[in-house]
């Protein structure tokens, strides 16, 4: 295969193992019994990694990027007669749910918080307090606008001690973050497959309590995301899909299921992850590059480092790390100016180690602020 000209260092798509590539080298039908049987082992394993409770559980694929996932959870999940979704937001991501929220005619509530800052509990009580008709509560895990890593557990446990429904776009956490949809009581968690799992783009899928989601039928707002209809399909034609899947994807997928179980798991791959992005910010510091995010909020998926000057030249600094074989993110903070620096992928410390040594020659040469 072609060697990649470049490193990914962003939050998804990113760089995947040459294996997961080869992965898409055949062709599959999608009617055919070898395919769907690979689907639902695709399906049991993303349940086992999300919970040590299995049967309470059931895994949902849908095709698109994990925006369609969000759409299709939030669309379906939400009943169209006295549905209210509580929107906890400190972010792009978040500000997303909001939009498709208005789009599909959703009522909301938003607890909104500083971009850096996490989600504040206290101003979710009290919409709850004073909202008593809501009937659902939503937050990003991870905010890849900023890198923050929000209080998941604090807030589910707040959702669940007001009796809602918890939904939770875990799209840059789930794989590379350690959790338990029973233990932290989830109802229903959102990912992709090209962020931790380190697979390719071309479907979400959801984590869904199994008795929640059999309450959801006739919900739907849209005939393709539909996903009550999508688990309906896969469970009684044994993985088969509604409509044309992304087999190449799926198989890649699987691919990198397999890959993550011989690294050690999502444990393992959460401490490499810490490793780079540490060695990151560290390296960054002494070269002149501060982090926008206090390091208790920091997640280990992306990292924001503001502008070390005025002059500084992102589409600059860009160009220069892509001709070496590094490929970064601007940023999308609205106050301040940054960049992004992602961890996660095929990366390892001594990835890390050679983009600082990159940077430290590119600031050697003025080329960094000019």
């Amino acid at each position: 295969m072609m060697k990649n000209p470049y490193l990914l260092l962003t939050p998804g798509p990113l760089s995947t193992t040459d294996s997961v590539r080869e992965a898409m080298m055949r062709d599959w039908c999608t009617w055919d019994d070898e395919y769907n049987e690979l689907v639902q082992k695709v399906r049991h394993r993303l349940v086992t990694l999300a919970t040590k409770n299995p049967k309470q559980y059931t895994a949902i694929l849908m095709q698109g990027s994990g925006t369609f996932s969000v759409e299709a959870t939030i669309g379906t999940v939400l009943p169209k007669s006295n549905g209210k979704l509580l929107i906890a937001t400190n972010g792009v991501y978040g500000n997303r749910i909001a939009q498709i929220c208005d789009y599909l005619g959703i009522k909301t509530v938003i607890a909104e918080a500083n971009e850096q800052e996490p989600i504040a509990l206290d101003t979710m009580e009290q919409l709850l307090q004073s909202h008593q008709d809501i009937t659902h509560v939503m937050m990003v895990h991870c905010e890849t606008t900023t890198g923050i890593l929000n209080p998941l557990e604090e807030a589910c446990q707040l959702a669940k001690q007001y009796n809602k429904i918890t939904i939770v776009d875990a799209m840059s956490s789930f794989g590379g973050i350690p959790l338990d949809v029973s233990e932290l009581q989830i109802d229903f968690l959102i990912s992709s497959s090209n962020k931790c799992i380190q697979g390719v783009p071309g479907f979400g899928f959801v984590i869904a309590k199994q008795d929640e989601l059999a309450k959801c039928k006739g919900h739907a707002r849209s005939l393709s995301l539909d996903l009550y209809d999508q688990h309906e399909t896969m469970e009684k034609y044994n993985g088969k899909w509604r409509f044309t899947s992304p087999t190449h994807v799926v198989r890649a997928f699987y691919q990198a299921l397999v890959e993550l179980e011989a690294e050690g798991g999502i444990q393992a791959r959460y401490e490499r992850y810490q490793q780079n992005q540490k060695l990151l910010v560290q390296g960054m510091k002494k070269l002149g590059f501060q982090a926008l995010i206090k390091e208790e909020y920091q997640s280990p998926i992306i990292t924001s480092f503001l502008y070390p000057e005025e002059a500084f030249s992102f589409a600059a600094f860009y160009q220069l790390l892509k001709d070496q074989g590094f490929v970064i993110y601007p940023g999308k903070v609205s106050r301040v100016a940054t960049f992004r620096i992602g961890n996660i992928g095929d990366v390892h410390i001594h990835d890390i180690q050679r983009l600082l040594t990159v940077i430290n020659n590119t600031q050697a040469k003025g080329a960094v602020v000019r």
